[in-house]
Parts: C-alpha cells; structure tokens; sequence
C-alpha cells in the first residue's frame, strides 16, 4: 500500500444452496466439546474483524453487478477446516442481506448482528473436520470509512464499481473471515451488462455472454489475504499477454490516451518484476498485472494479489510513476506471499516495499542505496516506533520509511551475501505463509550466525537515533 501522499512510494437475489462435508471424529478431551468460534480475532488494529474456530481454504465466489441500481447478489461457498469442535461460527459480512445458509445439505440457522453473521449448523462440526458453507446474498453493498487512506469498501463509480481497500474492504462484497491470518485460495465469477469489464486477482478464465451480460472469470491459486481481494468494474482497456510463460494483464481506463503515465508505468511491470525477483527470489504467483483507476476517492495504490491497482493522484505529474509500481510488486513478496499474522508487524510489508524502491532507483542509474539511506536517516523522527506503531499510524512513516532504514541498516550489520541468502530464504520458507517480526528475527539470525535481537529492537522501536553500522 502507498497513500498518494507518500512521496517516496507512491446483480436479483438468489436462494441458498450448500454442502457440509466432514471427516474425521470427535476426541474425549474437554478441547473437542462443541462450542462457539470466537467473534473476533482480538487483533486491536481492526477490531472486530476476523473470527476464530475455523480456517477457510478456498472461496469459490459468483457476484453479479448491476451498476444502474448499484445492486448486488451473490453465492459464496467457502471450504474451511474446524480449528475447535464447533457448535457456531460467524462469518464478515457488512450492509447486505442474507436469504439463506446451508452448512452441507442442510440449511443452517442464521442471523446477523451488525457486520457478523452468525451461523448455526444442524449439527456440530468435529475438530479437524472439513465442511463448506453456501451463503446467498444481495443488497447496494457499502463503503467503508478509513480516515487515514480515504475511502475503501465497494464503491460505486460513474461506470461500475471498486472494491478495494486496506486493512479490510472483503466483507462489503462477499462473506469473508476477514483477517490475513486465515488465507486462503479464490475462484470468481463476476457478471455484468455487455460492454463493461470486470477485473479481479490471478488467472483470467472462460469469459462467456448470455442475455446482455457477460461472466467474467478469475482463479487466485496462491492462498491470499482477503483485503487483497478485489473487483474493478467499468470501461477499461485491458491488455493482456504473457511474461516469463504467465499471464499478464493491465488495464487502464477506456478514455486514457495509450501514452498516459499510468499506461506507460503499467507497461513497465514485468521488466520491474523481473529485477526484483533478482535482489527476493522466483516470483511468487501465476500471473501479472496491474490497474489504474481514476477515482478521486481512491488516494493510494494497493498491492492487490498479482495484479495492483494505482489511484491517480501517483501520476499528476504527467511522467510514469516507476516508484510506486515497484513497491506494490514488491508487496507480491512481502505482504502478499509472506502475509502478515498480526498488523502490528505492518513494517515487514512496507519496509520492505519502500526499500525496493530504494534498489530500483540505484538499478536505474539514480541514488544509491546507501545515499537513499542517508538521506532518510537525516530526517526521521526516531520517537516513533517502526513495529508496533499504534493504530493511528498503521501507514505512518514510521512503517515505511523507518522501516527501509532497518532494511538498510540489518544489510550493513550483516554483509550483502548474508542479507540478500535472508531475503531469498524468508521469502522461500515462508511462501505462501504468515509470519511475524519474531519470525523474520529467527531467521535473520540462523542465517547470519550472529546475535541480532539488540540490533533489532533498537532500528525497531528505539527512541534516539541508532548508531550507524
């Protein structure tokens, strides 16, 4: 995610069907008593998102937008293993009605309280067993106000629709255990009147027309973090093709000149990509892309899994944003393959994220490194922490560019071959995973051979200017 302040970084309700399958047996402990999974995953940066019990493996999602009437309906079906013996869960879901749930091939009870559903099976589900969930929905689905990065959720534009934001947004459009720490993999299918495109994460599918409507599809095989789900509907020119043998699909604007900054940014994606998979590792998923859009409500990028999108306020200036482009695909890595357990760590995407900006510009023939480190070091506030920054700035420079400084400064302590075998191996072991600053401290140490929990704390969280290594 990058704030456009940031200079240095950028359809007709339909009834409910459902499968339960479970295997497995319940054991005699007092841990396997069917109970209720918890409303939330007490994470105090988004509280009241996510919900305990169950870990949700794939969501196959069926949408259809009616953008006149700004109406939605949906079917989600998500496939989850119990975590505890449930006897309830609840499922993210804000400002949409629900006409029916079935947990397997009966349907369940439900209600909602605020943005909860609440779901109660027929019959409890073991520890350990596998079921799926069928929830139909429809309703003039929601934004969601987040004061520090404008306005997220579903919004509706003057040609579709956005879905997008940071650090939720899933729950405005399809039920969700919206929280990173419960990944999971995607198939959706988006319909919309003829003449509109409709946009999404992974690998484009069969697109097919019936009726005036045309179905669009996209499949997210990586596990992914529900807030980097996302939907861009409306008049757009796409692009696609292939690089490095995967998808790669950008878009911009119907309107926008061919040459435009955004157009000329986006084109520069897998040449970017390419250099960073140099200094990170392979590429961690099966497609590219990337896509700007022109409302004025969307005042960041966000690094939506495999295929970003760019608000317009990174291209004012009339010249491709190269910056910003890298640091939403640096997130592929850090952020998107290697997720976030808890927010708290936010400085392990966006440390990161800015710091690849750094590389790009040295590989460019701008600044070096080390001068960009400098040149940082001069102006931060060290009273403000890097991990653990406080709710008020989850994007606060502090995350971002005092996060680089610690990025810098572990790569001086411990030598480029060192640092560079750390990010290759971070994001090699913990593909596809959560992870933690007490993770990322583990691993820099095994593979560095020394002692780095001072160094840490203090580029982390000390209050005076560290010495500079």
């Amino acid at each position: 995610m990058r704030r456009t302040s940031d200079r240095i970084r950028p359809a007709l309700v339909v009834a409910v069907a459902a499968a339960l399958v479970v295997t497995g047996c319940l054991a005699s402990d007092d841990d396997d008593r069917f109970r209720l999974g918890a409303v939330d995953l007490a994470d105090p940066y988004v509280p009241g998102s996510g919900n305990g019990g169950y870990d949700v493996s794939h969501y196959r999602l069926a949408v259809g937008y009616d953008p006149p009437s700004d109406r939605l309906t949906g079917r989600a079906v998500l496939t989850a293993t119990a975590t505890q013996a449930l006897s309830r869960f609840n499922l993210d879901l804000a400002g949409l009605d629900v006409t029916a749930v079935r947990v397997g091939s009966a349907p369940a009870e439900h209600r909602r309280d605020a943005d909860e559903l609440v779901v109660t099976p027929d019959a409890g589900i073991a520890r350990g067993g596998r079921f799926t969930v069928e929830v139909d929905y429809a309703g003039v689905p929601t934004a969601k106000a987040d004061g520090q990065l404008g306005s997220g959720g579903f919004l509706h534009t003057a040609d579709g629709a956005v879905a997008l934001g940071q650090p939720y947004s899933a729950a405005t459009w399809f039920p969700v255990n919206d929280h990173p720490s419960d990944k999971a993999t995607y198939d959706l299918e988006v319909t919309v009147p003829d003449g509109l495109e409709a946009l999404s994460n992974g690998v484009p599918g069969e697109r097919t027309s019936a009726g005036g409507r045309t179905t669009w599809r996209w499949s997210e095989a990586s596990p992914m973090a529900s807030y980097l789900a996302f939907l861009v509907i409306g008049d757009y020119r796409v692009s696609t093709g292939t690089h490095a043998g995967r998808p790669i699909v950008t878009a911009v604007p119907a309107g926008m000149p061919e040459d435009s900054p955004q157009a000329r940014s986006l084109a520069r994606t897998g040449e970017i990509a390419d250099f960073l998979a140099t200094r990170f590792g392979p590429y961690p998923f099966g497609s590219y892309g990337g896509i700007a859009v022109t409302d004025e409500r969307i005042g960041y990028a966000l690094e939506t899994q495999s295929r970003p999108v760019y608000g317009p306020g990174f291209f004012r200036g009339g010249r491709p944003n190269v910056d910003v482009v890298t640091h939403e695909l640096a997130h592929q890595w850090f952020g998107n393959s290697v997720a976030l357990s808890r927010w708290s760590d936010i400085w392990l995407n966006e440390g990161f994220a800015t710091y690849a900006e750094w590389l790009w510009t040295e590989h460019d023939g701008g600044r070096t490194a080390q001068q960009s480190f400098e040149r940082q070091y001069a102006v931060t506030d060290w009273s403000r922490a890097s991990l653990d920054p406080g709710r008020a700035r989850l994007f606060g420079s502090a995350v971002y560019q005092r996060g680089a400084l610690v990025v810098h400064a572990l790569r001086r302590t411990v030598g480029d071959d060192a640092f560079f075998r750390i990010l290759h191996t971070w994001t090699t072991e913990r593909r596809d995973g959560n992870a933690t600053t007490d993770d990322f401290v583990a691993l820099a140490e095994r593979v560095s051979g020394r002692s780095l929990r001072s160094f840490f704390d203090t580029w982390l969280t000390g209050t005076s200017a560290p010495a500079l290594p």
